[in-house]
């Protein structure tokens, strides 16, 4: 039973691990959006967007929208992951203290 109980908490800290990770590369990528809308409200009315290899000119105000709409599901996913590593984190205490409890009888 230990033994499946040690392999069920590396899995939640394998889990948790995965989560941070990607919430830290969200956390990246809203930081750049954050800084392009910044950027974007500093430019004039001529604004590019590069779509591959391409630059493009494109209107400021969709620009904008787009950018807006990335932050939103950006910072959706960052505070479903941080729920996430809250939950696997309280998973994985839990299993510690089941695991201390019976070395702790043996």
């Amino acid at each position: 039973m230990d033994e499946n109980k040690i392999q069920e908490m590396q899995i939640l800290e394998q889990r948790l691990q995965n989560s941070i990770m990607q919430r830290q590369a969200f956390q990246m990528e809203l930081a750049e959006t954050d800084s392009a809308l910044i950027e974007l409200e500093k430019s004039g009315d001529e604004v590019f967007k590069i779509i591959g290899q391409l630059m493009i000119k494109s209107e400021k105000s969709k620009i904008k929208e787009e950018l807006l709409g990335k932050q939103k599901i950006l910072e959706l996913r960052i505070k479903s992951l941080e729920k996430q590593e809250n939950l696997l984190g309280e998973q994985a205490t839990k299993i510690q203290q089941e695991v201390a409890k019976s070395m702790n009888k043996k």
